[in-house]
């Protein structure tokens, strides 16, 4: 039994070692630093260009939809007369 035991702990062991073939460098130092940095910036906008860009299409859509929003509601209170 406890040969067994040893026998699939190795092989445990042996599948986790070499199944992580990738190794990615920590990059959350780095982030931290730009995060963290005081330059005045809102920090949903520090992350460069893609962020900036981000934000605009969210605030984009956010103004658009809530125009659209006040247009139905504004068709549905003042409906067209039918003849």
């Amino acid at each position: 039994m406890l040969r067994n035991l040893l026998a699939l702990r190795q092989i445990a062991q042996r599948t986790i070692s070499t199944t992580s073939r990738r190794h990615f460098e920590n990059k959350v130092p780095e982030k931290q630093k730009l995060f963290q940095e005081d330059n005045g910036m809102p920090v949903h906008l520090k992350g460069g260009t893609s962020d900036a860009l981000l934000y605009r299409a969210t605030m984009a859509l956010t103004v658009g939809g809530t125009a659209y929003a006040i247009y139905l509601l504004a068709m549905a209170a003042f409906p067209k007369k039918q003849n």
